[in-house]
């Protein structure tokens, strides 16, 4: 099974800012004083769009999606807690811990992918699991080796033990499960490093 992909999905934003449903354990969000949330919407498009060039630039097939104004979904840009593509045509669902951030699940790039002649099979849903508080929001929690077939999991509310481990049985990955301590960042990231995709099976 391949490591790496040469095609990515990205999110281009139109509404990027601090979101006030995830500041709550997220700790690297932080109210930037003195810029406007449209200024700030603005410098991520500007990234966004460098950053398209750059990977292009290098082969890489970006497929760029707009994200919608309505609903208000302030980190549109990180489709990975949402979704996997795996190299089998499956594809995975995930539950959010942020009411806001479930808004971001959009059927209509399905049918963007498949009419680039990307294949979807079976769609694993595991988003029930949110009426019970329960949540695994995706490669912002779970680290895949797709080689080894090894699937890394640090526990948080964020990432629930028992759904890693049906998704880890799901898809045929061995579970590494353990917790995670850091210290504080004493200054935050302000626009750098905020750009996350996902990736699409080869």
């Amino acid at each position: 099974m391949p490591q790496t992909t040469n095609s990515i999905v990205m999110i281009r934003p139109v509404a990027f800012r601090m979101n006030e449903q995830t500041v709550v354990n997220n700790h690297y969000q932080k109210v930037i004083e003195g810029l406007l949330p449209a200024t700030i919407n603005a410098k991520a498009q500007a990234e966004f769009d460098a950053f398209v060039e750059k990977l292009r630039a290098v082969g890489i097939n970006v497929i760029v999606i707009d994200d919608t104004v309505e609903p208000d979904t302030p980190d549109s840009v990180f489709p990975n807690n949402w979704i996997s593509f795996h190299e089998n045509g499956d594809i995975a669902l995930y539950p959010m811990f942020a009411e806001n951030r479930r808004l971001e699940r959009r059927e209509d790039i399905f049918d963007i992918l498949e009419e680039k002649g990307f294949q979807i099979n079976d769609i694993m849903d595991y988003t029930s699991a949110e009426e019970d508080g329960i949540f695994l929001e995706g490669t912002g929690n779970i680290i895949l080796d797709r080689e080894n077939e090894m699937a890394y999991c640090a526990l948080s509310p964020r990432a629930d033990e028992e759904l890693f481990i049906e998704f880890c049985e799901d898809f045929e990955y061995n579970p590494v499960i353990f917790e995670a301590y850091q210290a504080m960042w004493k200054k935050p990231f302000i626009f750098n490093v905020m750009i996350f995709f996902f990736s699409l099976p080869k």
